[in-house]
Order: C-alpha cells, then sequence, then structure tokens
C-alpha cells in the first residue's frame, strides 16, 4: 500500500477511538464542556445505558451562531490559543476533540442560545458531517443530542456491555463529576425515570450531604475533614478513618485542580500517609482535592486526560503525604468518638473477617479458661472492686471532655480494660494500646537521634553507574539516615557504617532499594520504613502481655497516656484500641424506655 493521506471521517473515528469508549465517556466530555462553560445546572438524560441516546443540557454562556458549526471541526476550542495557554491549561477540555470525534460515531445534535440572543441555533451531525445552523427555540444554555451511538462502527458496538453495565458506568462517571463541582446542580435520567437530583453544595454541610449521597451515609458519618494549605499548594477534602477501610481501592477519589485523575504519585503518597495505622490487606477511603499552579502539572499526558505529570513530584508527593499524616495523627480518643472499632462492632465483627489475622510478633491473645462459678469468690471481688473503684474515683466519673476514656474500673480475662465515663463505658485493649503508645514515644526519641554503628569491613555493594553518581550526590542524605556510603568505584560503593536499628537487617538491600527510588526522581522512604518496622516490632515485645494483672493505677495511667498519644486509636497492625458503648446504646441493648 502506498503512503496517503487518510478521509477525515476516518481519522475522526481514530480519534474517536483514543476518547470514546463507551456511553460514559460521551458523558465526561459534554458535562466538563458544560462545566467549562460556567454551567450552574446540568441535567444528564439517558436511555438503554447511553447506547440509544445521551442529551446533556446546562444552562452556560451557550455558542454564538456564527460558532456553533466550527464546535464539530477537529481541533477547534475556545480555550486555548497558544503554545503559553497550553502550558497552563486551567478548563477541563482544551484539545477540540471531544465532538467532532463523538460525531464520528453517532448521529450528533447541538442547540445554544447565548444569554441576551433572541433565538438559538441547532446544527446536526451525522457520522461526522454536519448540516448548516438552522434557528430553533432553546433557552440561555447549550443542549447536546448523542442517539445511536457506534451505530455506523459495528465493531465498537459489539464492545459494548449490557444495558445495566453501561449504566453503572455512566452514573459512577457522573458521580465523579458532581463530587468535582460542589456548586453546581446535577440531574440524571434514566428511561425516563429520575435517578437522582443534587442541588448546590455550598456550604460545608451541604458539602458533606453530596459527599454522603455520592459515597454513602457511612463513609460521611467515618471521616476527618482535611484543610492545609502552603505558599502555592493546598490540599483539601475528607479522610476515612481507619476503621472505615475498604477490602479494594473503590472508593478513593483524587481531583486534581477540579479534574479527576488516577495518578500513582498521589495514590502512593496518600496510602504511605495511612501505613502507621491500616490495618494489614486493607484499603483507605478519601475523596482529596489538590490545588496546584496549573504551569506546574502537565495535563496533557493521557487521552483521556486521567493521567498527569508534575513538574516537581516529589515535592508534591512529600506534602500530601506529610498532611495525611498529620491528620491522621489526631486519631486519638475524644469525647466526640465513638471508639476505633468497626461502624458496626455491635451487630457483627465480619469487617476484618476476611483478612489473615497479623502476626504481633508471634504474640497472640490466648482463649480465656472457662471457670466453675464460685459465688463466695463473686462477692470477694465485688467487693475489692468497689473499694478500688472508690479510691480511684470511678463513683463519680470525670467529663469526658477532661477523660475521654473514662476511669479504669476493671480487667476482663486479663487482656481488655474497662472503664466508666460519663457517657457510658469504654472498653480497651491493653496490649494494643500499650503498643501503639510505646511506639509513638521510641519514634519521638530518635527523632533527629540515628545512632550509628560502624562496620570492621566495608561492604562493597554493586550497583549501576547512574546509582552509583546518585549515592554520590544524595551522600549527606544517606549520612542523615546513620549510613556513610563512599564510592569505591565507577560501579561500586563502600558501605561503611550503618543504623544501629538496622544492622541486623539486609542494609546493603536497603541502599539499593533507596537508590532506585533517588533514580526515579522520587524521595525515598525505605529507611524511614525500615526503621518503623523495627521500633513497632519492639514496641509490640514491651506492651503488656495478654494475662497481667494491672492495678487500677496503671490501668488509668495507660487510658490517660492513649489520650495524649498520636494515633492512638489503631495499633501498630492497624487494629482497633478502644470503643465506646453509649447509655442510649445501653438502653437499645436492654430495650430500656419501650
Amino acid at each position: 500500500m502506498s503512503i496517503h493521506v487518510l478521509p477525515d471521517e476516518l481519522i475522526s473515528q481514530i480519534a474517536a477511538g483514543e476518547v470514546i469508549e463507551r456511553p460514559a465517556s460521551v458523558i465526561k466530555e459534554l458535562v466538563e464542556n458544560a462545566l467549562d462553560a460556567d454551567a450552574t445546572r446540568i441535567d444528564v438524560e439517558l436511555e438503554h445505558g447511553g447506547a440509544a441516546l445521551i442529551r446533556v443540557r446546562d444552562d452556560g454562556r451557550g455558542i454564538p451562531p456564527d460558532e456553533i458549526a466550527l464546535a464539530l471541526l477537529r481541533h477547534a476550542t475556545s480555550k486555548i490559543s497558544s503554545l503559553g495557554d497550553l502550558e497552563r491549561v486551567e478548563s477541563l477540555g482544551f484539545r477540540g476533540e471531544a465532538l467532532p470525534s463523538i460525531a464520528s460515531v453517532s448521529r450528533l445534535t447541538i442547540t445554544s442560545r447565548t444569554p441576551g440572543a433572541d433565538r438559538g441555533w441547532m446544527v446536526e451531525a451525522r457520522a461526522a458531517r454536519a448540516a448548516a445552523a438552522a434557528p430553533a427555540a432553546h433557552p440561555a444554555g447549550t443542549s447536546v443530542e448523542v442517539r445511536q451511538l457506534f451505530s455506523n462502527v459495528p465493531a465498537r458496538r459489539k464492545f459494548l456491555r449490557s444495558e445495566q453495565t453501561e449504566f453503572q458506568h455512566a452514573l459512577r462517571m457522573l458521580e465523579r463529576l458532581a463530587l468535582s463541582r460542589f456548586e453546581v446542580a446535577f440531574t440524571l435520567v434514566h428511561n425516563g425515570k429520575t435517578v437522582w437530583a443534587l442541588p448546590p453544595a455550598r456550604s460545608p454541610a451541604e458539602r458533606l450531604q453530596r459527599v454522603a449521597r455520592i459515597c454513602g451515609e457511612e463513609f460521611a458519618s467515618h471521616v476527618l475533614e482535611l484543610c492545609h494549605e502552603t505558599e502555592n499548594l493546598r490540599l483539601s477534602g475528607w479522610l476515612g478513618l481507619p476503621t472505615f477501610s475498604r477490602g479494594q481501592a473503590d472508593m478513593q477519589y483524587a481531583f486534581l485542580n477540579g479534574r479527576f485523575v488516577r495518578d500513582k504519585l498521589l495514590a502512593s503518597a496518600v496510602r504511605l500517609g495511612y501505613q502507621d495505622v491500616l490495618f494489614h490487606g486493607r484499603f483507605p477511603a478519601y475523596l482529596l482535592y489538590l490545588e496546584i499552579d496549573p504551569a506546574t502539572v502537565d495535563v496533557n499526558a493521557h487521552p483521556q486526560k486521567l493521567e498527569v505529570r508534575f513538574r516537581d513530584p516529589r515535592r508534591i508527593h512529600d506534602f500530601v503525604l506529610r498532611t495525611v499524616e498529620r491528620a491522621l495523627a489526631e486519631t486519638r480518643p475524644t469525647a466526640q468518638s465513638m471508639g476505633s472499632g468497626a461502624a458496626d462492632w455491635l451487630t457483627g465483627a465480619a469487617l476484618h473477617a476476611a483478612v489473615r489475622a497479623p502476626h504481633q510478633a508471634y504474640f497472640s491473645l490466648p482463649e480465656p479458661t472457662p471457670t466453675p462459678f464460685d459465688a463466695a469468690a463473686l462477692r470477694g471481688a465485688q467487693s475489692a472492686l468497689q473499694a478500688g473503684g472508690a479510691r480511684a474515683g470511678a463513683a463519680a466519673p470525670p467529663a469526658d471532655d477532661e477523660a475521654p476514656l473514662g476511669v479504669a474500673i476493671a480487667q476482663l480475662h486479663g487482656v481488655y480494660i474497662l472503664a466508666q465515663s460519663a457517657r457510658g463505658i469504654v472498653l480497651v485493649d491493653m496490649h494494643a494500646a500499650h503498643e501503639r503508645v510505646l511506639y509513638e514515644r521510641m519514634k519521638k526519641l530518635l527523632a533527629g537521634e540515628t545512632a550509628r554503628q560502624q562496620l570492621l569491613v566495608p561492604e562493597i555493594i554493586r550497583v549501576n553507574a547512574a546509582q552509583a553518581d546518585a549515592a554520590e550526590v544524595h551522600q549527606e542524605e544517606f549520612a542523615a539516615l546513620g549510613f556513610e556510603l563512599t564510592r569505591a568505584g565507577p560501579s561500586d560503593l563502600a558501605l561503611r557504617a550503618v543504623p544501629v536499628l538496622l544492622a541486623a537487617d539486609d542494609p546493603a538491600g536497603i541502599v539499593r532499594d533507596v537508590l532506585a527510588e533517588l533514580t526515579e526522581g522520587e524521595r525515598s522512604r525505605r529507611v524511614e520504613e525500615a526503621v518503623n518496622r523495627r521500633i513497632a516490632t519492639m514496641a509490640c515485645h514491651a506492651a503488656v502481655r495478654a494475662q497481667r494483672n494491672l492495678t487500677l493505677p496503671e490501668m488509668n495511667a495507660l487510658l490517660r497516656e492513649m489520650e495524649r498519644t498520636d494515633r492512638a486509636d489503631q495499633c501498630n497492625h492497624g487494629r482497633p484500641t478502644w470503643v465506646r458503648l453509649s447509655l442510649a446504646d445501653l438502653d437499645r441493648l436492654f430495650l430500656r424506655g419501650r
């Protein structure tokens, strides 16, 4: 075949293959155009999951009559005009490919009227061929109808799934768009039935209400609100509490300058921020909005604009990680919290049933041994409990603002602490709680004090030339972490000293991992993670064991320490440390007042 220029219709269909995958892709492009037109209300109507009809109507700026036909030409756009505009894109769309690509694989109609105009104008396109614009009655704004998607491309149409599957994809897409613009009202109609209508959400309470409508009431009631900014970076949104972790990464929403993205760098930063508090094998839930200077990010890295490239990825990663870490550090007992157990712990602790329980330094809680009933022993225990409770002030528990965990009154089976607070009772896993307290205390002691152990014989590490160069460039950073690393040849490094806490591990392997990340342009946390794992093991060994009897003062001292410790809601392995049962919960359990 000789070299030839492809016909325009085929070029548009090839472009449609990159942009238009299914009806949800059409909805994304049309709704983003409406948002770029400053719409305050967007109505979406679908038939047969969007395969038969997609209609998107907005009340935005509209399209002038002399430009409506241009909207169907390839690379025709009102959003950029120069390379400078492309380098700092602030709109959701900018390539001018969406409408002509959609028109090449469907029957498309655009009707629009600008505010103040006496009439609207309509243009129709069949297989990428547009007819002349004609007058039409229409309110201010724009309506786009897409009928019979892929009708002229049977090979593409046969890849569409069932109507319900396509509708679910369209619903998920519209939910993301609704979460990206709280000030815009959205409605969705499918086969003539209104699925949902979302009013504008401007106040914090209204925004959280929209989040609850889309992500669920349970998520909205188990979140930390986040808002932190520096000179030109701002991160806001909601972090799901560690107790609201998921079995899969299905509730993770990240928006960059109002655009939904699936970015590995952002996902990695959030995951590392949760690593100290999340149960093994679980995934965090979050809804985060990152705002940065548009000139510092390239949004033109993916045909559907789902992936981006940062000019300074290390700075962005560190900012997101530290912000999430600081927010989760506040997950400690408070008067308002009901504990760190699973949200449905009263009705069934099946939250982690499918996950293999972690080994805590080969320590597990033994099963309690049943003992025969002894009335005399029970009366003696009651007398001792009353005497001890009076000494500890349990007869008059302090206000929850002063002591959220209340005052200890008993130890159950040598494993749990039972405390009484002004609002009800509190159960604490004494080993898990003490483990977190010791872990955080050890981390503070080691902060800025990296003990170093000299090696009698330097260990030679073979690396490639790029990694050897990186080791020289970052020599001071390695020294700050406790490593003494010098170059011994073009591809050889001499390891002369290692951090004391990592001497028993594989320091050479850790150095290789750090160098691999540094050559990829990322800030490495391998050393910090390895040190934290070692500290966590030490804390687990040092924490109080099951079946050890604690005195009431010892139990109360542990409760007070928990209230002052960061991340005290979870142990080092992510298990919950305490739960509260309020008086209302007790009344409900025993049907009091009914």
